[in-house]
């Protein structure tokens, strides 16, 4: 690391007591880079014990990485945190403006711990750290509005991002999310939940430092080969393009889409709501998270009209990616378009994580039709395939809640089987709800194992999906250990902080000669001891908080419902597990 990287300085935020302090921890990011690295050794540090992850003693940690600010597409920050959804590691990811922010105002991470006596937002930036009260905001119904609010509120020189949660943060629900920006967000797992519980409405974060390199020739050239990369992959032109509902109709089209709670894996509609349909009838602007050239990230303008004067509308502004439309759309069989945007930014609004929620309606659709509860749990609510309006109503019972299904659905779909039944139909894996990918075995033991238990912890589906091109099978052993090897490397990029999108971009070679600019001195031996050694940290944990490989279970659902793959096979999947388990 260079001498005077802001990198080195982790900034801790006491909410109890109103304080803060900045030390100098070069050694976390020399050992673990940044980022996820950086992240776990934190939580091992603050985080007790069994903590109880609605309590004081769950610390919230954000970390960015040594690449963060001066490469492209390197615009991650990396959250951790105890889940209060699943009871062990919570990490999530955001893109916007939040890690050069972060970088910028001087930190390589932030601790936020204890709680606050009384509604709060953090105010970050030139050193200081201003403690603001939120009375105000709390119960404010939009998220959008308490970004607007915090906006005007906060001056703030250099780049800046806003962090906030919705009404679903403040109510507690397990998988409530912390919006970045507008359209970016701290998803999976409940840190908006987490944030709640801290009585932490929001953070802005702002600075303008400047980031040394070691070699200013050698960093240009480094950089110009990557942006170049990045700027002529045809994968990310098509990010560009259609962005990630690039793969609803590849998805459907080989029977790896779920659909209506996975009863079916090709949605009759797909083309309706596909990347392409979206991106000519609907797309009204493309937006970067920060030093990215990609741009993937596509809103949707949608005209809706006043109802009480006629030729009079409003125009929304709504993102939309492939997991909010596989979780939003498809699983819950709706086709109808402005029907799908408005049920996703009801969501947004609330602050609620869209696979979480889209997962648990369409368990609660599948068991209202099974006669497993009635109206009278649904508070009068005709769940049914297709109907966008009354999953919205349902959505804000599941902020509001005023019954006791109501509060079960809050804490996530495994709690509310748990109760009313139909477990062998409740997606969930190791606790979270299923992404959006039914491609086949690979694809759910990823999900299974994966220390977020995402579809991004190691990319299951592409195995399937290449096993399915090629013909030749999959075989279990060998797919536990290509799962465990892509999830080792992909610790050395959620620690850099880089994109997942952008792997291809950044080879082991690559990352070595931009970590070179950095004053990082690592070859592609090194950083993979290193991904290695981070995930063993992050596993580490999860069995200190009660997680065992040999106990997760698996949904009946995903046995039954073909996959591009065919039958997926129980066995199969254990076998792979356990090869997993065996190379941690």
């Amino acid at each position: 690391m260079l001498p005077h990287d802001p990198l080195s300085r982790v900034l801790t935020i006491d909410l109890d007591k109103r304080r803060y302090e900045i030390q100098e921890r070069p050694e976390l990011f020399e050992a673990g880079l940044g980022g996820a690295g950086a992240a776990i050794r934190l939580l091992e540090e603050t985080c007790p014990k069994g903590a109880d992850p609605m309590g004081p003693d769950n610390p919230i940690i954000f970390a960015v990485g040594p690449l963060v600010g001066l490469f492209p597409i390197a615009s991650k920050t990396v959250a951790m945190f105890k889940s209060p959804h699943t009871g062990n590691l919570g990490e999530s990811h955001a893109g916007g403006r939040s890690a050069v922010a972060i970088r910028m105002a001087g930190y390589g991470a932030i601790v936020i711990r204890g709680r606050s006596a009384s509604p709060v937002y953090l105010a970050i930036e030139d050193g200081m750290v201003h403690f603001r009260d939120a009375s105000a905001l709390w119960g404010v119904r939009s998220s959008y509005t308490v970004g607007s609010v915090i906006r005007q509120r906060e001056g703030g020189s250099g780049l800046r991002t806003i962090m906030r949660i919705g009404r679903a943060g403040e109510q507690g629900v397990s998988y409530a999310c912390v919006i970045t920006e507008t359209y970016r967000h701290f998803g999976r797992l409940g840190l908006g939940a987490v944030f709640g519980s801290k009585l932490l409405k929001g953070i802005v974060v702002s600075g303008q430092r400047a980031i040394p390199v070691a070699d200013r020739r050698a960093y240009r050239e480094t950089y110009d080969a990557i942006f170049d990369a990045a700027t002529r992959s045809p994968l990310m032109l098509k990010y560009h393009e259609l962005g990630t509902p690039m793969n609803v109709l590849p998805l459907n089209e080989i029977g790896g889409l779920p659909t209506r709670n996975l009863q079916q894996a090709r949605f009759e509609h797909a083309e309706s709501i596909s990347g392409e349909r979206l991106a000519e009838q609907y797309l009204g602007r493309r937006v970067a998270c920060a030093h990215c050239p990609v741009a993937c990230v596509h809103l949707a303008a949608l005209r809706i009209p006043y109802p009480p004067q006629p030729y009079f509308y409003k125009t929304l502004m709504l993102g939309y990616d492939y997991e909010p439309i596989y979780a939003l759309g498809t699983m819950l069989g709706i086709s109808d378009v402005s029907g799908m945007l408005q049920l996703m930014d009801e969501v947004e609004v609330l602050g609620l994580d869209a696979m979480s929620a889209g997962v648990v309606l369409a368990w609660a659709t599948e068991a209202l039709e099974r006669g497993l509860i009635s109206e009278r749990e649904t508070d009068g609510l005709a769940l049914a395939w297709g109907d966008a309006v009354t999953y919205r109503e349902a959505a804000l019972k599941i902020v509001a809640q005023p019954t006791d299904f109501y509060r079960a659905l809050a804490r996530g779909v495994d709690h509310a089987a748990s109760i009313y039944g139909g477990s062998e139909f409740a997606l969930a894996f190791g606790g979270n709800e299923m992404p959006g990918y039914h491609t086949g075995p690979a694809g759910h033991i990823n999900f299974l194992t994966g220390a977020r238990h995402s579809h991004l912890d190691s990319a299951g589906y592409s195995l399937d999906q290449k096993a399915a091109r090629s013909g030749k099978p999959l075989v279990a052993e060998e797919t536990g250990r290509a799962l465990l090897e892509e999830e080792r490397w992909r610790q050395v990029l959620s620690s850099l902080v880089v994109c997942f999108f952008a792997r291809g971009v950044y080879t082991p070679e690559v990352v070595t000669r931009a970590l070179a600019s950095a004053g990082f001195d690592l070859n592609g031996e090194a950083l993979n001891r290193l991904g290695a050694e981070i995930l063993r940290q992050k596993y580490a944990f999860k069995e200190r908080e009660g997680f065992d490989l040999s106990q997760l279970r698996i949904p009946q659902r995903i046995l039954e419902t073909p996959s591009t793959l065919g039958q997926v096979d129980e066995a199969f999947i254990q076998q792979a597990i356990r090869a997993y388990g065996e190379g941690l």
